[in-house]
């Protein structure tokens, strides 16, 4: 339109020089006349019909453009007023949206997924290794869950997943909060994970571990991550995307047990694919399961033994298939000297799981020498004789007995 109009200007301008220029040949044609130079006279008017027509049709085309101008200008301005319409509802569903958050927040019921000791469903046993759930203590807590369920079902029929995954971005700390904890005891159930996947549901989730500074996100975020590994599918994705990463990453700056707690128990189901634990090695994930143990926390060494299980369990397993060689990925990181440092430190399910992690090491003899110089026989033929599992002795005599150099170092 600006274009257009310095157009006409420039035209307007040009028509009164045209003009003026009439002006002096109409009075040299008077000129002329009065002179009797008639042959002057009819050349200055066909100069003279010539401006004119230039003129009329330069007037004419500007016409028509400024008809142009002002007809697309008129639609414009519909469609800027249709799209404040539109920016405008949407702003007031998405304040409806965090009003109603808020509100649910504040009932009875706020407690779900708060705190670690009650965060609904969070980090189940993915590696059918019989690891013991968090949740289900008391008859009075599976209640506490029963109705934090139906809170957090309420939420999804009332307010939508779509609408829930939005506020994940939404720039009020608190409706932040509650929408990660609402997707987490939403990815608890596996009828729900497909759902949230398909949704963008775990971009949003990775994206917020990656930039929220608040431990009350961290935590829940890899609570949801954590439920959402259970799924072999997900697995994929999370690795893809740089899951593993981003865990290790918060586990490496927390100083909050149960955000640990829900990173070891998100990278402990993901020890449970052998297809991701090269990667999954590389991203840091390993080291990151031992460098919490340095919390002291139970219920955080209670998972990084769930995943060590997980990944020795997997890698036993491809390994007497055939369909891998070599010394184990977690021996190069460490864990064999964790593991005979602490097996007999914990609580019988923690034990358990350092057992059987050990126990499946000790399958590959590739192993074998960092076995023996660990004192690893000696662990073997406790187990073998004291473990209260009779999986982990099992074990523990099939290693000793199939070895030739472990019955070499037993004689």
């Amino acid at each position: 339109m600006g274009e257009l109009l310095r157009e006409l200007e420039e035209e307007r301008s040009r028509s009164a020089s045209m003009k003026g220029h009439f002006n002096v040949l109409e009075q040299q044609l008077s000129d002329a006349r009065s002179s009797a130079q008639e042959n002057m006279a009819r050349e200055l008017k066909r100069e003279l019909s010539k401006i004119t027509q230039t003129f009329t049709s330069q007037v004419h085309s500007l016409e028509e453009k400024i008809s142009q101008l002002v007809s697309e200008k008129e639609l414009i301005y519909g469609e800027l007023k249709s799209t404040q319409a539109k920016v405008q509802d949407e702003a007031s569903h998405r304040q409806s949206l965090e009003a109603e958050v808020l509100r649910l927040k504040r009932s009875k019921t706020d407690n779900c997924v708060e705190e670690s000791k009650t965060l609904c469903g969070m980090v189940r046993s993915g590696s059918g290794l019989g690891s013991e759930a968090f949740m289900h203590k008391s008859g009075n807590l599976k209640e506490t869950l029963a109705s934090q369920r139906g809170t957090i079902s309420k939420i999804f029929e009332e307010v939508g997943l779509p609408n829930v995954l939005a506020l994940l971005k939404s720039e009020e700390l608190e409706v932040q909060i509650h929408a990660v904890k609402v997707v987490a005891n939403l990815a608890a159930e596996d009828i729900n994970q497909e759902k949230i996947v398909e949704e963008g549901g775990l971009d949003a989730l990775l994206s917020l571990l990656e930039t929220s500074e608040n431990t009350t996100i961290h935590r829940a975020t890899a609570g949801a991550i954590a439920n959402l590994a259970m799924n072999v599918s997900n697995q994929a994705l999370i690795m893809n995307k740089g899951g593993a990463r981003l865990l290790a990453n918060i586990a490496s700056k927390t100083d909050d047990p149960q955000t640990m707690r829900m990173v070891a128990g998100a990278i402990a189901n993901l020890c449970g694919n052998e297809k991701w634990h090269a990667m999954l090695k590389q991203d840091g994930g390993i080291k990151a399961l031992l460098g919490m143990f340095q919390t002291g926390h139970t219920d955080v060494i209670a998972q990084i033994a769930r995943g060590l299980a997980n990944f020795a369990k997997c890698e036993s397993r491809v390994i007497s298939q055939g369909h891998k060689k070599g010394r184990s990925l977690l021996i190069e990181d460490g864990v064999l000297s964790w593991i005979m440092a602490n097996s007999t430190m914990f609580p019988p399910s923690t034990r358990r799981h350092i057992e059987l992690a050990f126990c499946h090491l000790a399958q590959n003899v590739e192993n074998s020498r960092d076995i023996i110089i660990t004192g690893g026989i000696k662990e073997l033929l406790r187990i073998s004789k004291e473990s209260s599992r009779d999986d982990a002795r099992n074990l523990a005599k099939k290693a000793l007995n199939s070895n030739p150099a472990f019955l070499k170092e037993i004689q």
